[in-house]
């Protein structure tokens, strides 16, 4: 297979030139592409935001059950442990929509 010629500007304009069987390589793909960082973003927000509707929904049941943590320190706030599982459900949402828009 003959060897084309690749051309790659970089940030500063400047071209780099480099010897490559295909012109469809690595070398020509975004970096964001190679290493999917957007789907993993994605995943990342949505792990964020699942672990927080758990964590405050573990909480909240467990205060209404009655039971307590072992070496519990402090009183439960229901008002916080509401409010962030509501934002742990939002960004649980935003996190699965962007891994559906990708």
């Amino acid at each position: 297979m003959p060897s084309t010629r690749l051309r790659i500007l970089g940030r500063t304009g400047a071209a780099l030139a480099g010897t490559h069987r295909d012109s469809t390589s690595v070398a020509a793909m975004d970096i964001t592409e190679l290493l999917g960082l957007d789907d993993l973003l994605a995943q990342f927000i949505l792990a964020v935001g699942a672990a927080m509707v758990l964590g405050n929904g573990a909480a909240i049941w467990m205060h209404r059950t009655g039971r307590q943590p072992k070496k519990a320190q402090g009183t439960f706030r229901p008002g916080r442990a509401w409010w962030l599982f509501a934002v742990g459900f939002l960004i649980a949402g935003w996190g699965f929509a962007s891994l559906l828009a990708s």
